[in-house]
């Protein structure tokens, strides 16, 4: 007997329910983040503000002045620095900062009694040197003496030996003196005739090393003179004297103090003129060259500087120019003093031109608002700017004559596209 037995039916499982369900849920979520992003991520950005709120600028075409205001400082030409060569205690303060002083003019006196001790114990071994050495000069020359008597002794017996043969050789034919008084006259009449050349010899020899060692001898005691007068003059040093004419423009010192060796402790601006030194924003570091003209205002008048030095290092987003005088500068300047004017980088040219504001510090010049026909709302636009001074930028690009610009403050405007504005 055959038992027909049943068998389960299985379906595709695309022809499951829960298979469709899944598959409209996740359609209805895809579209509703589509939905999302184009209602949002491409919606215009846009802020109400009050005309009253901002400034707004026509863009003109005009005359661009390229120059960039300076404000400086007066500073001097040439500075003195004043050390104490030898260190010490402040004895005497006879100058005071603000003073005028002569060169070689004392201004502080220490005292060191170490320093001392040191220029005595120096000076005594120095002049011993010294005694050592005119000893050995004299010495010398007494063994010049010596030797010109040891040769004059020799010829003086020579001349008195003969005399005393030729006296005598008659007597000896008389008998009336013997053979060896003769003999003993004749044979110091040798020796000294031998001994003259010998002691000639010596004489020349030892007065050539004589005169080769006394240019020596000088040599050495004028270097030791020079460092006795040297090793003296180091106690001249505990009296510090200006070294050039000037005006002393800082010293601070108190008696009882201690100044350490080569300290530093004074300044001294000599009358040799003056100069400014002024900082420069980083923007014009490739613009700014040695030779251009500026004009600073001193004493209710202007007077024409050139640009002397620039100095390539940015600090602070500065970096800082000297300028000198065109001609006679000031008699009335004080270092220190900040003095304004300004600074020509070029010729004047038309050109497309606004007003400078604060919305530079936040586009950089890329992007403005640019007011529309009527009045009613700004668009952001992106713009091209060339040179710029404190009070104009010229636009290359991205504005026309005859437009307007918002030109105040952009704070928190970064991420807007329209402003509306409102009455």
């Amino acid at each position: 007997m055959n038992h027909v037995m049943d068998r389960p039916i299985w379906r595709p499982w695309w022809q499951k329910k829960i298979w469709w369900q899944s598959g409209l849920l996740l359609g209805a979520l895809l579209l509703l983040f589509a939905s999302v992003r184009v209602l949002l991520g491409g919606a215009e950005r846009s802020l109400r503000l009050a005309v009253a709120n901002v400034t707004i600028a026509t863009v003109q075409r005009g005359v661009f002045h390229d120059f960039i205001p300076l404000r400086g400082t007066v500073t001097a030409l040439n500075t003195v620095y004043v050390d104490a060569l030898e260190g010490g205690r402040v004895e005497q303060v006879m100058v005071q900062a603000g003073d005028t002083v002569k060169a070689d003019q004392p201004m502080v006196r220490l005292s060191n009694t170490d320093l001392m001790l040191d220029v005595l114990d120096r000076e005594g071994r120095l002049i011993e040197s010294i005694t050592e050495l005119q000893t050995y000069q004299t010495q010398l020359e007494q063994n010049r003496v010596t030797n010109q008597k040891a040769l004059a002794q020799i010829d003086y017996s020579i001349v008195s030996t003969r005399r005393a043969l030729v006296r005598r050789r008659p007597l000896l034919a008389q008998s009336s003196i013997t053979v060896e008084t003769i003999d003993q006259l004749q044979d110091q009449l040798d020796l000294d005739v031998k001994m003259r050349p010998m002691q000639a010899a010596s004489n020349h020899i030892q007065e050539q090393l004589r005169l080769s060692q006394l240019p020596q001898i000088r040599r050495q005691l004028q270097t030791l003179q020079r460092d006795v007068a040297l090793t003296h003059s180091t106690l001249d040093d505990l009296t510090v004297r200006a070294p050039v004419a000037g005006q002393l423009t800082a010293m601070d010192l108190k008696v009882g103090q201690t100044l350490g060796r080569n300290g530093r402790f004074a300044e001294i601006t000599p009358d040799t003129g003056y100069k400014l030194s002024a900082a420069v924003d980083e923007y014009y570091l490739q613009r700014v060259q040695v030779g251009q003209h500026a004009q600073m205002q001193i004493a209710d008048r202007d007077w024409a500087l050139s640009v002397s030095r620039v100095y390539p290092q940015v600090k602070d987003g500065t970096f800082t120019v000297d300028l000198s005088f065109d001609g006679p500068g000031p008699t009335a300047l004080v270092p220190g003093q900040a003095v304004e004017g300004r600074l020509s980088l070029g010729s004047d040219r038309m050109a497309t031109i606004i007003p400078a504001g604060p919305f530079l510090e936040r586009t950089g010049g890329d992007w403005v608002f640019a007011v529309a026909a009527d009045g009613r709302s700004a668009r952001r636009r992106t713009i091209s700017v060339g040179r710029r001074n404190a009070e104009q930028v010229e636009i290359l690009d991205g504005l026309a004559p005859g437009e307007r610009v918002i030109t105040s403050d952009y704070t928190g405007l970064d991420r807007i596209d329209r402003i509306d504005l409102t009455r």
